[in-house]
């Protein structure tokens, strides 16, 4: 999705700085930075304004995401704590540094991206997804609260938060080179025992496959994740240009996303309850 935003608004005529964490995945001015470190982000930051020295930005997108981390309970510390770091603290550390550039020009925008998982914290029934979650509900709670700090103290800058459901991007496949993780094809005999009873507890049908099948079926999942969603990233683009346009402070992206909320919002005590997950699965099965 941040390609394709810098995509679209450089095409309308905008100077774009964008970053990432792999070099060869950045256009317009090249920077390379993990948001998860703050040092880093500083650093973009003072490169940004010599890239483009006008003194002010007039939109800034915080967008970078990775999954991993699923359960607090029975994942590791290590990639739990990246994966929060990365979709939290990427998110304050980038608004921290460069807000006061924001607030220097004559209008501004700050886009923070959250999920549908900013308010249903889980894939479904046995799916935990913690650390991406509660960093999501916490880029929510942020942009929400900078909504009215900001309208007190700099009321020319706005705020949206966007919730995408199911988009296609390569998040499924990054996620696992970022947190160091091997290529699904040479994931050990172990790990694959792991990944078998995890599948196997979410009602995957594994027994009949061998472990390279499992691999195999793996790669392909990242694959088919990018390629069969029902939104692309550039309609995500799309929505989210559109949004930030009409100053929408909730962005929605995707009629998956739409429906979720609604239904989370129709009845909140039971968005946690098996019916409710049989009832998402049976709404995504049927959807064209």
């Amino acid at each position: 999705m941040g390609r394709e935003l810098a995509v679209q608004i450089s095409a309308q005529g905008c100077a774009v700085a964008m970053c990432d964490i792999s070099p060869d995945d950045v256009e317009v001015t090249t920077h390379t930075c993990d948001v998860s470190d703050e040092a880093q982000v500083i650093a973009f930051r003072d490169e940004v304004q010599a890239a483009h020295p006008r003194g002010h930005i007039n939109l800034l997108f915080n967008n970078a995401g990775i999954g991993g981390g699923g359960s607090f309970v029975s994942d590791s510390r290590d990639e739990w704590e990246k994966t929060f770091a990365v979709c939290w603290f990427g998110v304050y550390y980038c608004t921290r540094a460069f807000i006061p550039l924001l607030i220097a020009g004559d209008e501004g925008h700050l886009i923070n991206t959250s999920s549908v998982n900013g308010f249903w914290a889980t894939l479904g029934a046995q799916a935990p997804h913690t650390a991406y979650s509660s960093a999501k509900f916490a880029v929510k709670g942020f942009s929400e609260a900078l909504i009215h700090d900001l309208s007190v103290n700099a009321p020319h800058v706005k705020v949206s938060v966007v919730m995408p459901g199911y988009i296609g991007t390569n998040i499924a496949i990054n996620t696992g080179r970022i947190l160091g993780q091997p290529d699904p094809l040479d994931i050990t005999d172990a790990d694959i025992d792991k990944i078998r009873q995890q599948m196997r507890r979410r009602g995957a049908e594994v027994e009949a496959r061998s472990n390279d099948q499992l691999r195999a079926a793996i790669k392909q999942r990242g694959i088919d994740f990018r390629e069969l969603a029902p939104t692309s990233s550039a309609q995500a683009a799309s929505i989210i240009l559109d949004g930030v346009r009409s100053q929408q402070w909730r962005i929605l992206v995707g009629d998956d996303a739409e429906d979720l909320d609604r239904r989370v919002r129709d009845t909140p005590q039971a968005a946690y309850e098996p019916d409710f997950f049989d009832l998402i699965v049976s709404t995504r099965r049927d959807s064209p």
